[in-house]
């Protein structure tokens, strides 16, 4: 809230308790002094649950908060100023009041508990996973990541069949911790969001025990986010609504990384961790770790549609290229959205092309450039895009339809012909919530990868959730 928007409020509020006291006779002002105390604990606790919502309104800006969270926001706003129009009532509204303000703090979002001043919430959800697959080109090695969700670049090509491999696991399972503390007409917010995918020490014999592992963990205040995040360029609110732990992958920008961003009005502006991935003359990755520049990204989101563009410096050193240090520029540009289809339907998009961007496309399908016959930089173009349309069949019944595309015009004078040269899937689903927050679903994927020898294989996948968020 703004300056000027807090202080009128104190000023109603005032005003509005001086015009009760003045209709409250005076032996009612004497028999309980402590009236005016009730009165000024639940301006109190209307200020902190405005200070919660002053949160979730910087989230917005940020691009950190849901639909949902956007939604309540509104609503409480309008029972917070309902609620203070209410004081001035007579004192004998009070216990009234008292309870509504309490129903009110208990449907904030992030309400949790207070420490001093400081509100801390916990979130996130149980997830099991029962998955099914088989490949055409080669079986994934058990145990492994790539049984856990869609990885495009690891589907096996040129290989045999494999038959139908089956596992369980609850490794998506989630946990946020989120604090609020008002500064002024401000607040300062953290958030820390942990899982256990894509982490070692489990097995499928006896414990199956996994290492949580640090998704995301920043700091927000008036705009600005430092820390660990999903990347600028990346729309989060765009993705479809899949059991698969992305579902679109092949299409989808997928990053989550160190920053700092600015937002205000719908635009951002971030500098982010810079990491140059180089494909051998054999096909292989090349991590050099020499940059100097971060990758910039600007975005501009509006009505659930975004736009976002990037540019990168990819550089390596002499200890990589055969002829000394190189750089060379990246850049590309991100349409997305999601769009309402009517009451019950919703349409979800994403759209991106540039070069140099190869870590940024699903979950690094190929790399950002190639090492030529210089031994100067090749950065690599890419395009990519995803299309979902979602149907709600009735309050507790969905649906979804999505597909995805990925291409690569890899330069294979100097990658070979291992590297993938195209990859897309297909899904589809329904999921049936008895209660609120609980899904339990089915979904068929098919997906399928192209390498630059054009070997190709397939993968077929069913899979069976059960998730329950809180």
């Amino acid at each position: 809230m703004k300056q000027a928007n807090k202080k009128a409020w104190q000023r109603r509020a005032m005003a509005a308790l001086l015009a009760a006291s003045a209709m409250v006779p005076a032996s009612v002002q004497a028999k309980d002094t402590g009236e005016q105390d009730r009165w000024a604990a639940i301006e109190a606790r209307l200020d902190k649950i405005e200070a919660r919502i002053d949160g979730i309104e910087q989230r917005v800006e940020t691009g950190q908060a849901t639909q949902q969270d956007i939604a309540t926001a509104r609503e409480i706003r309008g029972v917070v100023a309902d609620t203070r129009a209410e004081t001035q009532a007579v004192s004998a509204k009070t216990d009234s009041l008292e309870q509504r303000v309490a129903a009110v703090e208990k449907k904030t979002p992030g309400s949790g508990f207070n420490v001093g001043s400081t509100n801390i919430s916990i979130g996130g959800y149980v997830k099991l996973d029962a998955i099914s697959e088989r490949t055409s080109g080669g079986q994934l090695a058990g145990n492994a990541i790539t049984r856990d969700f869609l990885l495009p670049s690891t589907i096996p090509v040129g290989g045999t069949a494999s038959g139908w491999d089956t596992d369980f696991n609850a490794r998506q399972s989630r946990i946020i911790i989120k604090t609020s503390t008002p500064v002024g007409d401000k607040a300062v917010g953290t958030l820390l969001e942990m899982d256990f995918m894509v982490t070692d020490g489990g097995d499928e014999r006896v414990s199956n025990s996994y290492t949580p592992r640090m998704r995301q963990a920043y700091i927000t205040y008036d705009g600005w986010l430092f820390g660990q995040a999903w990347s600028t360029f990346q729309n989060v609110g765009a993705l479809p609504d899949s059991l698969d732990f992305v579902g679109t992958m092949p299409g989808t920008v997928f990053v989550r990384q160190p920053m700092i961003r600015y937002a205000k009005n719908g635009f951002s502006v971030a500098v982010e961790q810079p990491e140059t991935t180089i494909t051998t003359a054999t096909g292989g990755r090349i991590l050099p770790g020499d940059d100097s520049m971060p990758d910039v990204v600007v975005r501009y989101d509006k009505s659930g549609l975004a736009i976002a563009g990037i540019v990168r410096q990819l550089h390596a050193s002499s200890l990589v290229l055969p002829t000394g240090s190189d750089s060379a520029f990246g850049y590309g540009v991100s349409i997305s959205g999601k769009v309402p289809l009517g009451e019950s339907s919703d349409f979800r998009f994403m759209g991106t092309v540039g070069q140099g961007l190869g870590r940024y496309l699903g979950a690094n399908i190929v790399n950002d450039a190639a090492i030529d016959a210089n031994g100067k930089l090749d950065p690599i173009t890419t395009y990519s895009g995803f299309a979902a349309f979602q149907h709600k069949w009735s309050p507790k019944l969905r649906s979804t339809l999505a597909g995805s595309y990925f291409k690569a015009d890899n330069p294979i004078l100097f990658t070979g012909t291992s590297p993938t040269d195209t990859v897309w899937n297909a899904l589809a689903n329904i999921i049936y919530s008895p209660v609120p927050k609980l899904d339990v679903g089915i979904e068929y994927m098919y997906a399928e990868r192209e390498n630059e020898a054009g070997l190709s294989g397939n993968l077929q996948k069913v899979q069976v959730s059960a998730k329950y968020s809180f």
